[in-house]
């Protein structure tokens, strides 16, 4: 692909990389197909990844938001028939079934951060700044931060930061939960691997199901989201990875678990 580049790794870990690093891997209309592409395929094909994990390509940035070279002299048509393309490629992100990790090599900003929240967790680059600065620009976040950015942090400080279009350390967005680790640059993704790595040695039914009750639970009331969480724990029994863990547990060996 012409701005996305993609790796394994590991077996069953696949690294997607936002590959513009001459202009901070801004998002322009091509990233968006791109990405939009490569999150169809991870929701279409589930079985054929366990963890997927999200950088930036270079050491300064993850994603410094949408490319507002390209953007200027746009009508109002080609804006918006663009940032259809953005709306589809973040519902796809986050409709992808197999946990993702960001892993934030720098600065991610506007679109930057809404693709960083859309992950199920992030770990940051210790130089990691973050910011919605839509507003800042006569704009406004459309591809998710004005709802995973107050899932994430809380209400009232999302409403300043989205209101003012202030930056923030890499150490607030640890300390409100936004970022799980701050690890080392160098570091970074080694910690993202070993950590998708214990992901991907789980029954991948498993993980699944949880990361989909924790997101329908979120989005609903109690007694509902326990519902849910009972189907999605009836799914386990009859699998042949549920009858693997148990077996390996008493035989006092690691489970092979196969996806079925």
């Amino acid at each position: 692909m012409k701005t996305v580049s993609i790796e394994t790794p590991r077996e069953h870990i696949v690294v997607v990389t936002l590959n513009r690093p001459e202009v901070a891997n801004a998002m322009n209309t091509q990233m968006g197909l791109d990405l939009l592409e490569v999150f169809d395929g991870f929701c279409a094909a589930p079985n054929r990844q366990r963890c997927i994990v999200v950088t930036g390509a270079g050491a300064k940035a993850f994603c410094a938001g949408g490319d507002l070279k390209q953007r200027n002299g746009m009508t109002d048509e080609e804006w918006q028939d663009q940032h259809l393309i953005f709306e589809r490629m973040i519902r796809a992100m986050i409709a992808c079934p197999v946990p993702v990790i960001a892993a934030v090599n720098g600065a991610a900003y506007a679109g930057g951060l809404e693709i960083a929240l859309c992950a199920d967790f992030i770990y940051a680059a210790e130089h990691a700044r973050f910011a919605l600065t839509e507003v800042t620009l006569g704009i406004m976040p459309g591809a998710g931060g004005t709802q995973n950015l107050p899932r994430a942090i809380g209400v009232r400080r999302a409403k300043e930061i989205l209101l003012t279009g202030r930056r923030f350390s890499v150490q607030q967005a640890y300390e409100w939960g936004m970022v799980n680790r701050i690890c080392k640059p160098e570091t970074l993704m080694a910690e993202a691997l070993e950590t998708a790595a214990a992901i991907a040695a789980n029954a991948p039914i498993s993980t699944r199901q949880i990361k989909q009750s924790v997101n329908m639970g979120l989005n609903t009331d109690l007694q509902t989201g326990l519902m849910f969480e009972i189907e999605a724990y009836n799914r386990m029994v009859p699998t042949e990875d549920r009858r693997e863990g148990i077996a390996a547990f008493n035989e006092k060996r690691k489970p092979i678990y196969r996806g079925r």
